[in-house]
């Protein structure tokens, strides 16, 4: 303990400032955006509005006991939520959001991301001041530019992703002690904390840091051939205690149908012979999204004191082949789609392209401190030399350009970062000649790292608001008061299991905030049989199912799915559905014909067969199968077009286009139609080409109300409203987006409500209430004769059922739904839920951690004295 604290007494100033200089600058940036506790813009940025803001605060709601650990009623129909938080919610500060009310949740991702950032600065530090015989103030400056390097600060708002940064130092600190025959703990811990955090960025840092020690072992293997054991069993025991996280979400998502991608071009996409120079130019941002090129930069200084390291006599020729063929493996995967596919495991990235770059931006900066132990006064000549080569190296690389390329690259870049590495060079020539002293000199150097930085992080930031925009706070939290106070009333209201679906969410991923189960969800982790099966009943889920949404789909899916309320902005005109709350802009209505989770059904049911693009059929199916009918629910009518405004309209065959006049401009249609009496009824819009649409929306204005969607992420029915007298009709379609768009001719769907009710009543019948727990439904069940219980419970194989108390096998009903077979008579089944293998990680957990301790008391006996001090250094 006399040790810790007088280490901390000789190096607290070193300490803070590696970790609150990187806040600062990051905190000062966001204040010049308008971005800070409580202001009117959000750090919320691409997916951290819709996903990390609500999975955070499911993750608050799961601290407080309001769902399990291990699953979660609140994602959709219901997810394997220790999936979700092992890709989304892994990292060591995350619990800290228990102190951030769910509506603060803005506020709980800003300092988060501070967080991250100071200790991405700090770990960095212990890790230079142990491998770097350097003065103290320069492990804080490679710890600045560390902490603050492009990639980082352009992928800031992923805020799940920033722990890696943390773990990655350390694990190579980790490795270094090891080859220096010292303890593995810290290799160990920084591993298993590395996979804890985060399996998928664990997988890069997993390649990369093994492709260090190899490249480590031939730089002595005589010498290192006795650490190939410690290293390796140290990396397989951290493995496998991290198990009790990566093999439940391993067998997640083999179960999910996450397939492999395929190549089917050599080199990658965007990429070009000048990446490696325009990257490293100060506040170059191109985009996040498709058609970028790596973030590499990590500043002027480490890069030319990275180079220097190649060209310095004192590193021996070998490190340098070895480091530089790490370099080639990297650089190569940039250009090369099978590496640039292997980094990302096989799994071709939805935009945010090359996340291992910031593996690239480390070996700079980690030579660029080997580098520096070399530099000397004497070798000021070649270390001038060398910047004046960098600049003109970026002179010509601007000038060259081709002018078709890198339009995103300014002027400005070019002379701020001509300007940085002038200062550079005037400040190491005062340095050489003696016109300044050692303090005075590292105090301007640090200023000077400090100010690049921040014009480098300004440059990232901004590209973000550009390329995604920061949101508005008030979107977030302005719905939430009025959003909970109705989730919270219905919640008290029902006594039994429901779902409940807003019409005008804020998100898609409201469920998990609110804490309701539903229908929408975006999420890498989903479940993709139930999704898909969704998809064919008409909410919207196509290609891999990353987006389900609820909205435009039919009354019928909605009572077979228990959508029991519904909550939206102005009337709502949908049969069975009653008012039962108000707020200031929200309206509550209850669903009388909603189905609860379980049915008792005849075991022919599971036979149903379901075409493969036909919602309505599909949805006849279902319910005739579960109901023991044979009824029909749907027709279409045609529409007569009666006006349009802006909108020029051609029909050729099966198909509409409607094509802008005016640029820019809505596109709308008027239409009539004649409803009959006892229907529900809607517009039919089936898109000739989704890609087409972008983010093409249609606002539908019907009988005073109007209601807008975003056509290629929800369901073709959109709301007509009910009528129980025949009824003429006419409304207004209006479309906005792409300039021309088309559809299968646009009809009248109607569903006839006395059919529906009949079909509704029968199913009543056969209802089962069950009591939902965190992790598990029971009930009591009485059946008369050899039946099959089918929930909607999205099937997963971690589902196990007991029937009075006796393991029964759990069926998957259409490859989507938890089913179990009942025997007749009465009886009281159980279904409860844990995570397929996450039994087997526990046990590895244990048990690895246990073999650890033994190995590590034993390795710590065997261990000669002479091998614990062996020098690290390079030189």
């Amino acid at each position: 303990m006399s040790t810790i604290k007088a280490f901390l007494k000789e190096n607290r100033r070193y300490l803070l400032a590696s970790c609150l200089i990187p806040i600062g600058v990051m905190a000062f940036i966001y204040l010049t955006l308008g971005i800070y506790p409580g202001s009117s813009r959000s750090v919320l940025a691409s997916d951290a509005f819709s996903q990390f803001s609500n999975f955070h605060a499911s993750y608050r709601n799961m601290l407080l006991g309001k769902q399990g650990a291990l699953y979660t009623w609140n994602a959709s129909l219901g997810l394997n939520y220790l999936s979700l938080v092992s890709y989304y919610l892994g990292g060591l500060f995350t619990p800290l959001v228990i102190f951030f009310p769910n509506q603060l949740m803005p506020d709980a991702l800003y300092f988060l991301t501070l967080i991250k950032i100071g200790a991405a600065g700090l770990a960095f530090w212990f890790y230079a001041k142990h491998t770097f015989r350097l003065p103290r103030a320069y492990h804080v400056i490679l710890a600045i530019c560390y902490s603050l390097m492009s990639f980082v600060t352009a992928h800031s708002e992923l805020i799940m992703w920033l722990d890696a940064f943390v773990w990655l130092p350390l694990i190579i600190w980790g490795i270094d002690r090891v080859l220096a025959g010292k303890s593995p703990r810290l290799l160990f811990f920084s591993y298993l904390l590395m996979f804890l955090t985060s399996f998928y960025t664990g997988f890069m840092l997993a390649i990369f840091s093994a492709l260090y020690f190899i490249a480590h072992f031939f730089m002595a293997p005589k010498r290192n051939l006795r650490y190939v054991l410690p290293y390796g069993l140290t990396a397989l025991l951290a493995g496998g205690a991290s198990m009790i996280i990566i093999l439940p979400a391993i067998l997640d998502l083999s179960a999910n149908g996450e397939t492999l991608s395929t190549v089917t071009k050599l080199k990658t996409e965007a990429t070009a012979p000048l990446d490696l120079l325009m990257k490293n130019m100060i506040a170059v941002y191109d985009t996040t999204k498709y058609g970028s090129i790596p973030f590499i930069y990590v500043g002027l200084l480490p890069l030319v004191l990275c180079l220097y390291y190649f060209i310095s006599r004192r590193i021996p020729w070998k490190n340098k082949l070895l480091y530089g063929a790490l370099f080639g493996i990297l650089i190569a995967s940039f250009y090369l789609v099978p590496l640039n596919l292997f980094w990302h495991g096989m799994h071709a990235p939805n935009m945010f392209l090359f996340r291992y770059a910031f593996l690239f931006s480390f070996m700079v900066v980690m030579l660029a401190g080997y580098g520096w132990e070399t530099l000397a006064l004497k070798n000021w000549q070649t270390f001038a030399v060398l910047l004046l080569l960098l600049m003109a190296a970026f002179c010509l690389a601007y000038g060259l350009h081709p002018a078709a390329s890198y339009s995103y690259i300014k002027l400005f870049s070019l002379v701020l970062t001509l300007c940085f590495l002038l200062l550079y060079l005037v400040l190491f020539t005062c340095q050489k000649i003696g016109a300044v002293g050692q303090k005075v000199f590292t105090i301007l150097l640090l200023l000077t790292v400090t100010g690049e930085a921040a014009v480098n992080t300004n440059g990232m930031l901004r590209g973000i608001l550009n390329d995604w925009n920061y949101a508005s706070r008030s979107l977030y939290t302005d719905p939430y008061p009025e959003i909970k106070e109705l989730v919270d009333k219905n919640t008290a209201a029902s006594d039994t299991f429901f779902r409940l679906e807003n019409l005008d969410a804020v998100s898609s991923n409201d469920s998990l905030n609110y804490g309701y189960s539903g229908i929408s969800m975006f999420s890498s982790i989903r479940n993709r049989h139930s999704s898909g099966y969704l998809d064919k009943l008409g909410f919207r889920s196509r290609g891999t199912n990353l987006n389900i949404r609820y909205a435009n789909n039919t009354l019928l899916a909605d009572s077979l799915m228990g959508i029991k309320y519904n909550l939206a902005k102005g009337s709502l005109s949908k049969y069975g559905f009653t008012p039962n709350g108000s707020t200031k802009n929200y309206q509550s209505y209850k669903n009388d014909n909603a189905l609860p989770l379980a049915l008792l059904v005849d075991p022919t049911a599971a036979a149903i067969e379901q075409p493969a693009n036909d919602n309505l059929t599909c949805q006849t199916n279902l319910t005739n199968g579960l109901a023991g009918l044979n009824m029909q629910y749907f027709r279409f009518a045609p529409l007569v077009q009666k006006e349009t405004k802006n909108a020029e309209v051609t029909q050729s065959g099966i198909y509409t286009t409607i094509k802008e006049i005016e640029g820019n401009v809505a596109k709308d249609i008027t239409w009539e139609v004649s409803i009959p009496a006892y229907t529900q009824a809607y517009l039919s819009l089936y898109p000739k080409d989704f890609a087409q649409l972008k983010s093409s929306t249609v606002t539908m204005f019907v009988n005073g109300s109007q209601r807008k969607s975003q056509i290629n992420i929800t369901g073709q029915y959109y709301d007509l409203g009910y009528y129980d007298k025949e009824t003429t009709l006419t409304f207004t379609a209006s479309f906005y987006g792409t300039p021309e768009i088309s559809f299968q001719n646009p009809q009248a769907l109607f569903l006839d409500t006395v059919a529906y009710q009949t079909a509704m009543d029968a199913l009543k019948e056969k209802a089962v209430d069950l009591d939902v727990g965190k992790q598990s439904a029971s009930g009591t069940v009485t059946a008369t004769d050899d039946q099959l219980l089918v929930t909607t419970i999205p099937y997963e194989k971690g589902w196990r059922a007991t029937i009075d108390g006796k393991s029964v096998p759990v069926t998957a009903f259409q490859d989507a739904f938890v089913s179990v077979k009942i025997p007749a008579g009465k009886h009281q089944i159980k279904l409860s839920y844990a995570p397929q293998g996450f039994k087997t990680g526990i046990g590895l957990f244990f048990g690895c951690g246990l073999l650890f301790g033994l190995f590590d008391f034993g390795y710590r006996k065997w261990r000669k004295p002479s091998l614990r001090d062996l020098p690290t250094s390079h030189t």
